[in-house]
């Protein structure tokens, strides 16, 4: 009697799991993977790829949203933020970088509000360089102080007073590929569904 007891008990915890799982993942998945890539929307190439993995390996979701909410419920218009996302933009998105807060601004079209790919590479270095007032701590580490760079390399282009004397500052591979991944970051096309864009170079 008692072994039938437990075992109806585990029966019953089990189903309250799967029902619980059904209802927050399975079926918002169904629904999901139903949406089509908007036109615009493009696949991430695998140096952006590579990019987004620092992004999560740094925890740049714990402070940066990817979410632009609608009107009525903040003022991401008003900021140029762009339109309010649909969940068609995240078609592509394994796992979705939404965020739960915003201690920076929302990064949803950082690559349309910042395309200058100097202008990040400087600001991952150092923040308060390019935004004084910046509380974000600053990622030396994705760069190198070398006497000189090689042919290939990309130099920073920082202040002579932040610079290290007889050195140059270069940005590491993923430096590169993070800034890549930001500069991606464009959700600025209608939002109209259609077919997906398999111009591009995977």
């Amino acid at each position: 009697m008692m072994f039938m007891r437990s075992f109806v008990f585990f029966l019953g915890v089990l189903a309250t799991l799967f029902l619980g799982w059904a209802a927050l993942v399975g079926v918002p998945d169904v629904m999901i993977s139903e949406l089509q890539p908007p036109q615009g929307l493009e696949r991430y190439t695998a140096e952006e790829l590579y990019g987004r993995s620092i992004y999560i390996r740094e925890g740049c979701t714990y402070c940066h949203s990817q979410q632009v909410r609608p009107e009525g419920f903040g003022s991401d218009q008003a900021r140029f933020w762009g339109r309010p996302s649909v969940p068609a933009d995240y078609v592509y998105d394994k796992p979705h970088l939404l965020g739960t807060m915003r201690t920076g601004p929302d990064l949803m079209n950082i690559g349309v509000r910042q395309p200058s790919e100097e202008w990040h590479l400087v600001h991952l270095y150092n923040p308060r360089i390019v935004v004084p007032g910046s509380i974000m701590p600053p990622f030396p580490y994705l760069f190198e102080e070398k006497p000189s760079a090689g042919p290939n390399e990309r130099v920073l282009s920082i202040p002579d007073s932040l610079a290290p004397k007889g050195k140059v500052i270069v940005a590491t591979r993923e430096a590169m590929a993070l800034t890549k991944y930001l500069l991606s970051l464009d959700r600025s096309y209608p939002v109209i569904q259609g077919k997906p864009d398999t111009t591009r170079k995977q």
